[in-house]
């Protein structure tokens, strides 16, 4: 054991601010041993494994008694190696950037966990030399008298650049608890950095608010986000907001406001901007569950599912909308995912709406997000003005020329 702690110590010196990913990838390449190489895959990715991407550098780690195998973007499946006194299996191999890679793990003939999506970050998504960091508050707790008690945790991250004393422009991110850390969320802090240092972005304050718990300790995420209502983005105005301005003062227009998130959160993104369009003109929205999932007819509920007819039938809201999802999205008894986010972009182009739609290939989950985060940022964000506190947003001429978006069937006989 001693051994083993002088080693990983050794290793720990050896790569100091290395980021854990390149850490271990390194390492690979310079052929350490197990045990050291299981300790540190295990202390990177953890005990079941995981998959590690640095430049084009793709490792993926697979726990199984028995041998392994991987398919990669639907390709045979070729075998992995075991690492040495351990249940892990392990394939370092070099890919493309700049998309997203399919992958399932194979053992005793069937598949192993689900489908996964590995990323090809790209290069906005690594720290780049003297790029100046911002900076995230401790975790702060909320308890909301509008949720009737509901408790909620949230961080504050300032960018570099932005000045406590002068209103800044704003961006809500829901789950933000999974976005705490530099090589989190997609490296949402490192790609905000690099944006801004490039000045694609402006130097904003982001709140990332993780979902709540009720006073009883039930999880609150699918009735704040999945509820077609006027009651959680008043939760964000009228209690969550004041309390982020006594640390920083923050632009009140909606013009200088966004709001993101993935899956739920995406839907409850759209909600906000589209009860209050004033208080919030950007949207961004990844995998969003445009479906059923608290469609509440009975109690007079609508759920996230009414949202591409709305958007047709409605009047017309003045917000910028950035879309993804993936055709292996999911399809549940709530709804069809990529269905919905198909319909909701058709129904954003026919209203002449300021909005793009990325239809990939990924799974349910934060791969696409990861992915174009630069791009959907700088898009979501492009030509923003500080001395401006509006915009009308206007559908891009390219875009209005383009077709709806149609559909094929691909993965069976369509007869």
């Amino acid at each position: 054991m001693k051994t083993l702690a002088a080693l990983l110590l050794a290793l720990s010196a050896a790569f100091a601010q290395t980021p854990p990913q390149e850490e271990l990838i390194a390492a690979i390449h310079q052929g350490i041993a197990s045990p050291e190489l299981n300790a540190l895959v295990t202390k990177t990715l953890g005990a079941r494994g995981g998959t590690a991407v640095w430049g084009q550098d793709y490792l993926f780690v697979a726990n199984s008694p028995t041998p392994v195998t991987i398919s990669i973007d639907q390709q045979p499946a070729v075998p992995m190696q075991p690492l040495a006194g351990s249940t892990l299996w392990m394939l370092l191999t070099k890919m493309r950037t700049g998309v997203t890679h399919e992958y399932q793990y194979y053992s005793a003939g069937k598949p192993l966990g689900a489908r996964g999506d590995a990323v090809g970050f790209n290069p906005d998504s690594y720290r780049k030399p003297g790029v100046p960091k911002g900076k995230v508050s401790d975790k702060l707790t909320i308890v909301s008298k509008i949720y009737d008690g509901m408790k909620s945790d949230y961080w504050v991250y300032a960018a570099p650049g932005v000045d406590p004393s002068v209103p800044s422009p704003l961006m809500v991110w829901q789950d933000g608890q999974g976005m705490i850390g530099e090589y989190s969320g997609g490296r949402l802090f490192t790609v905000t950095e690099n944006l801004v240092a490039q000045k694609l972005l402006p130097p904003m304050v982001y709140v990332l608010i993780a979902p709540g718990q009720s006073t009883d300790g039930r999880a609150m995420r699918s009735i704040e986000y999945d509820t077609v209502s006027d009651r959680y983005p008043r939760f964000l105005m009228e209690e969550v907001l004041p309390e982020v301005e006594k640390m920083y003062k923050l632009r009140p227009d909606g013009y200088s406001r966004a709001i993101g998130g993935s899956s739920s959160g995406g839907i409850c993104a759209f909600n906000a901007a589209w009860i209050m369009p004033d208080k919030f003109a950007r949207v961004h929205s990844t995998v969003g569950s445009f479906t059923s999932i608290q469609w509440r007819p009975q109690e007079k509920l609508e759920g996230g599912n009414v949202y591409p007819f709305k958007v047709r039938k409605e009047p017309k809201r003045n917000i910028r909308v950035w879309m993804s999802d993936g055709n292996d999205d999911l399809e549940n008894n709530h709804g069809s995912w990529p269905m919905q986010n198909i319909q909701m972009a058709n129904s954003l182009k026919l209203m002449e709406y300021d909005f793009h739609f990325r239809f990939g290939t990924a799974a349910h989950g934060g791969a696409q997000q990861n992915l174009d985060l630069p791009e959907s940022l700088t898009w979501l964000w492009r030509d923003y003005d500080p001395k401006k506190t509006a915009q009308e947003f206007k559908i891009d001429p390219m875009e209005k020329e383009k077709p709806f978006f149609r559909v094929t069937i691909a993965n069976r006989d369509a007869w």
